[in-house]
């Protein structure tokens, strides 16, 4: 694993360990540039309080292609009822916080204060996005992530309701659908992102089609508008 000096690049994807799958390299920063570099190669990361900042590419990458989302009969009664109100950007700095929170007794969370401030810089600059679920004026779900090029690299979700999470997600996926995009990052895998479509590809087919999708002309602009989901 090599150490990141201020200027150094990321070394490639493929010398990253095994064990633990896919810690390619620490230190650095997380600066606008440093981030977006490391998300075109297909490198994120992920690190606790008190440890360097650890990047990461797993082999292999569970990604959620926008075609392929899994909508529920339950899901798709709640998109239909329009139980939540659904906005974007409108407070992005909330929605990192919200899924900061713990969510076992355990305690403790990734994202660390370091890690707002960096990505809500990234969304001062059009880049990190944030869709939120609200119910009667409060904030009860939603999800974040970056996008670059045709492609979204999701980072986290909260729900304070049921289905609050996966409306947001429903109206990113119509969203992105609208806008063409070809592929959702969804990093590592769990139960629950593959119960809603998400599947496991290789990373050198996660990198080849990253490289043809990251250099599409970037927009720049905050999402205020999000296209129906309910269809």
């Amino acid at each position: 694993m090599r150490w990141l000096r201020a200027n150094d690049s990321f070394p490639p994807v493929e010398q990253a360990l095994q064990s633990p799958n896919g810690l390619l390299a620490a230190g650095g920063d997380l600066s606008p540039a440093r981030l977006l570099d490391a998300y075109a190669r297909g490198i994120f990361p992920w690190f606790s309080a008190g440890q360097p900042i650890l990047w990461w590419s797993p082999d292999p990458r569970l990604v959620l292609i926008p075609g392929e989302l899994k909508i529920s009969r339950s899901l798709r009664k709640t998109l239909v009822k329009g139980a939540f109100e659904v906005r974007a950007d409108s407070v992005f700095r909330e929605v990192m916080q919200a899924c900061a929170e713990p969510r076992s007794a355990e305690g403790g969370t990734w994202i660390t204060t370091e890690m707002i401030d960096a990505y809500c810089e990234l969304h001062r600059l059009g880049y990190a996005h944030s869709i939120e679920s609200w119910h009667d004026g409060e904030l009860v779900g939603g999800l974040y992530g970056v996008a670059l090029g045709r492609a979204f690299f999701g980072e986290s979700m909260f729900a304070r309701q049921a289905d609050a999470s996966k409306v947001a997600l429903a109206h990113l996926v119509q969203h992105l659908r609208a806008l063409e995009f070809e592929l959702i990052d969804c990093q590592m895998y769990t139960p629950h992102l593959v119960s809603l479509g998400a599947r496991e590809i290789a990373r050198s087919e996660f990198c080849a089609q990253l490289a043809k999708l990251v250099h599409f002309p970037q927009s720049n602009t905050h999402w205020t508008h999000l296209m129906s989901a309910q269809e």
